[in-house]
């Protein structure tokens, strides 16, 4: 049983990914970070000694502390943080118990330039349909929290790459793009190694909407159907994005929980009455 300033596994597990999720830090020390350089989803690495540093950015947030073994380092930051009104807790077991649980870890070299205070900078072409409200949905969720991303003139993005140091994302000839017959959601699921059954099962969703392949999977017209409706109903893309966000929430916890659920009518407590 956890203490009460302690999260488990499987009750982390079940926040990540969804609007609830906490604040995640991760303060293991450089070597231990080195022999294993992988992040719990949506963490960032911060030191353990200038947590309080974080103070500004965490107010009104849940906070989880991550280190090696759930021991000293992020017991302590726990209490320096809960010692200014902070809600955080410790994951226990640290992220040796979440690596022997399974449970996926994100590559720290594939999150380009990743930072605590603003979040990584990302760039793509406007008018988003599929892939690029996807793939910004999965970055926030299971990624970087704090990613920020632009919308801009197709025949621009690579120039508004370079000049502004953002990551371009789904045109041609760049790596965080379409591989064969499979598209940017993919490609990111597969690089910063986050195959789960949920997010597989929506990658294969993503990839039949998004390459025109309804046979894929039956939800696909449908997400293609919602993304051009979005896409007409939203002139700004920043605020598509944000009611997009919902959109994929709903379908992560479909794929997650709900894939065995129907539903019909008239329903079976009132045909038995």
């Amino acid at each position: 049983m956890p203490s009460p300033n302690e999260i488990t596994v499987s009750n982390l597990s079940r926040l990540i990914g969804t609007p609830d999720a906490p604040t995640i830090v991760d303060v293991c020390i450089d070597d231990d970070f080195e022999d294993d350089p992988r992040l719990v989803p949506s963490s960032f690495r911060h030191p353990f000694a200038s947590i309080e540093t974080l103070l500004p950015n965490l107010e009104a947030s849940r906070v989880v502390i991550v280190c090696h073994k759930g021991k000293k380092l992020s017991q302590g930051a726990v209490a320096l943080l809960r010692s200014h009104g902070i809600p955080a807790e410790s994951l226990q077991g640290g992220i040796v118990a979440w690596r022997e649980a399974g449970e996926p870890l994100v590559s720290a070299g594939k999150i380009p330039n990743p930072r605590s205070d603003c979040g990584s900078l990302w760039v793509t072409r406007h008018r988003p349909k599929i892939d690029r409200i996807a793939c910004p949905w999965l970055i926030r969720r299971f990624v970087d929290r704090h990613a920020r991303f632009l919308f801009v003139a197709p025949s621009d993005v690579l120039e508004v790459a370079e000049k502004f140091d953002a990551t371009p994302f789904d045109i041609e000839d760049v790596f965080w793009s379409h591989r064969a017959e499979r598209c940017t959601f993919d490609t990111m699921i597969e690089e910063f190694g986050l195959h789960t059954e949920a997010l597989d099962q929506l990658a294969q969703i993503v990839r039949g909407a998004d390459t025109n392949r309804h046979d894929l999977a039956p939800q696909a017209a449908g997400l293609l159907a919602i993304s051009v409706g979005l896409s007409r109903a939203y002139r700004d893309d920043l605020l598509q994005l944000e009611a997009g966000m919902q959109i994929y929430d709903a379908f992560y916890r479909w794929a997650r929980d709900g894939t065995s659920e129907t539903h019909d009518w008239p329903s079976a407590s009132i045909r038995n009455q």
